[in-house]
């Protein structure tokens, strides 16, 4: 018998485990796909379903309860205007799990949480960002170079 076993406590306090599960689910609405700890991913399924599930009730309350739970407007608003149309057909199932082998320093188990259907592109959203910012130091190191020569 499992009673008085609710959640998984992730050996944290409540407000860690809170404050973990909504990083990680602004992180996976931002990128569509995250890799993690088994038992995390598995803590974290759940919870996307509910956003999900929640933005596709299009309404005030649902998008104040969003921005509530997920403290992030961008986040909130890609749930509502991208995600819930996506899944409009379906009934749940929205995030799937993948195991992806042992962590190397400690063997703890290691998955993939990932949106079914989800973008591929959503993957390199800041990657045009880390690309100029290397851009912007190799000019400026060029340019050192020939003031001082």
């Amino acid at each position: 018998m499992r009673h008085k076993f609710g959640y998984k406590k992730l050996n944290r306090t409540s407000e860690h485990r809170k404050a973990l599960i909504k990083n990680m689910l602004n992180s996976l609405i931002k990128y569509e796909q995250i890799k993690t700890t088994l038992p995390k991913a598995k803590v974290l399924k759940p919870e996307a379903d509910k956003i999900i599930t929640l933005g596709k009730k299009e309404n005030l309350k649902n998008k104040k309860i969003l921005i509530s739970k997920l403290q992030d407007k961008k986040s909130a608003s890609k749930v509502v205007k991208t995600l819930s149309k996506r899944y409009e057909k379906r009934n749940g199932g929205y995030t799937r799990i993948i195991k992806a082998g042992f962590r190397y320093g400690d063997k703890a188990p290691i998955a993939i949480i990932e949106f079914v259907d989800r973008n591929v592109e959503a993957k390199k959203v800041d990657k045009k960002k880390a690309d100029a910012l290397k851009n912007t130091e190799k000019q400026k190191k060029e340019d050192k170079k020939v003031a001082t020569a």
